[in-house]
């Protein structure tokens, strides 16, 4: 009886050293379907990051042609040089998201699912958005996806947000382009059915856009956070940063920000 339970004991020992093992090699996630990430090597983030480290502060001013345009903290030529579908970097001050965006040129959406900045098959993937949005930020709601990985990299973060303290006191996300820097407000943090969101609402038509606003500001979550006094209309713009929950597949993590600011650069 003692020889069973010892060999018994050995074969769970070595499962679970198997799994953990597992884990620490692939970093998880999870859930498969609907995440991305992986971290830039330092060498490439000073290629891409100018001397500029401090976000910029909000601002609502008009600019005017007097103006002068600030400096973009991503050097966009580089970041392009490695790889053309790179076309913005996300930060959100207060988390580790710091990381370039992606959008496939090919005929796969989901490319950077599993590909990293230099195009190359990683699990972790890179933080990218479909052809249904443009490129430019233009569009009415857009939509980012990432990874929650384990190892708290890529959009891992976004979850910090479901914490009432952390909401309140980390309010602004930044989107630079080439030639601008987005400010955006963070509005509203909750969880959500896994739908594809572009393909779900006709946002072209105002009133299934302001309806799916007010949806947006009274979503359907216990454990939604929102925050007080922030007002959308037609006219504005929205970000939602799309990551997997901890619990379950069928659910996304969202995270949404209304465009306040769009700054010019050099």
């Amino acid at each position: 009886m003692f020889t069973k339970i010892r060999r018994s004991y050995i074969w769970a020992t070595a499962v679970v050293l198997l799994l953990l093992t597992i884990i620490t090699t692939f970093g998880g996630c999870s859930c498969l379907d609907g995440c991305t990430g992986g971290k830039m090597d330092p060498d490439d983030y000073g290629k891409v990051t100018n001397p500029v480290t401090t976000a910029p502060t909000e601002s609502t001013q008009t600019e005017t042609a007097t103006e002068p345009l600030v400096p973009n903290p991503i050097n966009f030529k580089e970041l392009k040089d490695m790889n053309p579908d790179l076309y913005a970097w996300i930060r959100i001050p207060g988390t580790v998201i710091d990381y370039p965006v992606a959008q496939s040129s090919n005929n796969d959406d989901n490319y950077y699912l599993h590909h990293n900045y230099l195009g190359n098959y990683e699990f972790a993937g890179t933080i990218y958005s479909q052809r249904h949005n443009t490129k430019y930020f233009i569009d009415r709601v857009t939509v980012l996806y990432g990874h929650n990985m384990l190892n708290g990299t890529m959009f891992a973060a976004l979850h910090d947000f479901s914490d009432k303290d952390f909401f309140e006191e980390n309010e602004l996300m930044y989107i630079y382009t080439d030639g601008h820097i987005l400010t955006y407000q963070i509005f509203a943090a909750y969880e959500y059915d896994d739908r594809h969101i572009l393909n779900s609402f006709e946002f072209h038509e105002d009133e299934v856009y302001k309806q799916y606003l007010s949806d947006c500001l009274n979503p359907h979550s216990s454990s939604a956070m929102v925050r007080e006094g922030v007002e959308l209309d037609i006219e504005d713009r929205i970000i939602t940063l799309s990551t997997c929950t901890n619990y379950n597949s069928n659910k996304r993590f969202l995270v949404q920000g209304v465009l306040i600011n769009d700054e010019r650069t050099e």
